[in-house]
């Protein structure tokens, strides 16, 4: 009779279900959105019935979970550094970034920017190692990559090692028994010289996000306005790797009866694709750090979580898979310990050591600007000829400032109106597996991967007659070699007959885009060499 029971049970139960469901209808509104291929449901359903509370004398026991909750020390370093900077923030702007002692370039003249932004006054931190020969001819401009200062060496009055300490001395690369070294700090930077982070003359207010919109020939243009201050007429020669390969170029493109040689190491002819795409990343990681605050932290918190991830995945594109490989392997940092979802093997804890020491040593504004220049070279004279005709259009701005006028050149600022597409990107149809269906789809490298772009060539005509040194090295990933050998092949077809080209393999170099850092014998090798 019990088993009757429950059997006739069942459907009475069913009964009441339905019941209640009839009583408490489900509501739905479809709404067609912006496409129409989708559409979005509300659905209201009856709140969760009140528990009733239990009482005191009868304590709710405690629930275990099967498995321990993760613990997260890395986010644990994260807060702890920013309360700590909350605290400090309220003594005055933190950080404060510098390389120690430096000279500075003062120039009370205004200076129009290839976009149409004006600085009314800037500065350039520099340094030197050498002397200056008579004739003034033997000086060398080395030129940074896109964080360093200008401490490439030691100094007595900044007895700190450089960033290329090894590569520069009496004997060295470059020799100092020799030539006269200046290094700078470029523009939009924040060792020294003026930058996002540096004041406004106009309010004394920091420029943050006001600062305007940079090129790699600005920053070309306020260093030779240095060498006029320095009284040097004709560089011996104009070196750089990295962004500095490419400002080594641009000076020589921009400036060719001024530059006796140019020596560019990994770097590029006009930034490609890749590159533009994990410099984007970085930027995006770091606009969204909540401290970023649109460029307006310099009272507050930096957004030192932004840039040190922005760091990680940068430190990503400078070393080598082979050399990470060899150094770190699959290893583990303890293998004794479970795996966990912070920094756990010895790659990772590399990555984050790597973030975590640069991240509150570089203004993470100065990282935007002079990174989003890099983005935007390109030596190519269609490009060329563009700026040229919007900085023609400008020069009523600079002859406003000029005349004191200020609030008329400011007045015709072009600010930035940027929209999205309406409709998002999709790959287009292709009429084989490699080539787009159209010519004008096409990149110039797509059409004839043998053979230089045209408009490259035409554009950097102006180095026809310049002796130029172009290095590259086969494993880096960020400035791949093929775009030295761009570089080389473009100025051969540009009219240049004297250019030395030299690629690092890997069984010479593993070192990745870092190897201009650390090879001191086939990067210092091949300058010493080239110098004469």
């Amino acid at each position: 009779m019990a088993s009757l029971r429950k059997v006739s049970a069942a459907p009475r139960q069913a009964r009441q279900l339905l019941r209640f469901i009839r009583s408490h209808p489900i509501e739905t509104q479809t709404s067609r959105s912006a496409y129409p291929w989708q559409s979005s449901r509300r659905i209201h359903i009856q709140g969760p019935r009140k528990i009733q509370p239990v009482a005191k004398d009868k304590p709710d026991p405690e629930i275990e979970s099967t498995n321990p909750a993760l613990s997260f020390p890395c986010l644990d370093a994260v807060e702890s550094r920013s309360a700590s900077l909350q605290k400090r923030s309220l003594q005055g702007p933190e950080p404060t970034y510098t390389s120690g002692h430096h000279e500075t370039f003062v120039c009370n003249e205004p200076i129009l920017l290839d976009w149409g932004g004006i600085l009314s006054e800037f500065n350039v931190a520099y340094e030197t190692w050498g002397k200056l020969n008579a004739d003034r001819s033997n000086a060398i401009l080395l030129h940074t990559g896109l964080s360093a200062s200008s401490h490439a060496h030691s100094t007595e009055a900044n007895p700190k090692p450089g960033w290329w300490e090894k590569f520069i001395g009496p004997g060295k690369a470059i020799d100092t028994d020799k030539y006269f070294v200046i290094c700078t700090n470029v523009i939009g930077g924040c060792y020294g010289s003026t930058g996002p982070s540096s004041n406004d003359p106009a309010n004394g207010e920091r420029y943050g996000t006001r600062f305007p919109i940079l090129t790699m020939e600005d920053m070309e243009r306020a260093q030779f306005k240095l060498l006029d201050h320095l009284g040097i007429a004709k560089l011996y020669a104009s070196v750089g790797s990295s962004m500095g390969g490419m400002l080594s170029l641009a000076a020589g493109v921009l400036f060719p009866e001024r530059v006796g040689r140019v020596i560019s190491i990994s770097g590029c002819a006009r930034s490609h694709p890749y590159s533009i795409a994990m410099r984007h990343t970085q930027r995006q990681v770091l606009m969204t750090d909540p401290n970023w605050n649109r460029g307006f932290y310099y009272d507050g918190i930096p957004p030192h979580n932004g840039m040190k991830l922005a760091r990680q995945i940068a430190t990503v594109t400078y070393r080598s898979g082979p050399e990470w490989e060899q150094r770190f392997g699959r290893r583990r940092a303890d293998p004794s310990k479970p795996p966990a979802l912070c920094p756990d093997f010895l790659i990772e804890t590399y990555l984050d050591h790597a973030g975590e020491k640069w991240c509150l040593e570089y203004d993470a504004n100065s990282m935007l600007y002079v990174s989003k220049a890099m983005d935007l070279f390109d030596l190519g004279l269609e490009h060329r000829l563009r700026i040229n005709n919007l900085r023609a259009e400008n020069q009523g701005k600079l002859a406003a400032f000029a005349a004191g006028n200020s609030a008329q050149a400011t007045a015709t600022a072009d600010t930035c109106n940027l929209t999205l597409p309406e409709e998002p990107y999709e790959e287009q149809e292709q009429s084989n597996g490699n080539q787009p269906t159209t010519a004008a789809q096409a990149s110039p490298h797509s059409l004839n991967p043998q053979e230089p772009p045209a408009d490259l060539v035409a554009g950097m005509r102006p180095m026809a007659n310049i002796p130029t040194l172009v290095l590259g090295v086969a494993s880096d990933i960020l400035f791949p070699a093929w775009q030295q050998r761009e570089i080389a092949e473009t100025l051969r077809r540009a009219g240049n007959s004297n250019v030395t080209h030299i690629e690092l393999g890997e069984e010479k170099s593993l070192f990745g885009h870092d190897t201009f850092l650390l090879d001191l014998e086939h990067v210092g090798g091949a300058v010493k060499s080239f110098l004469g």
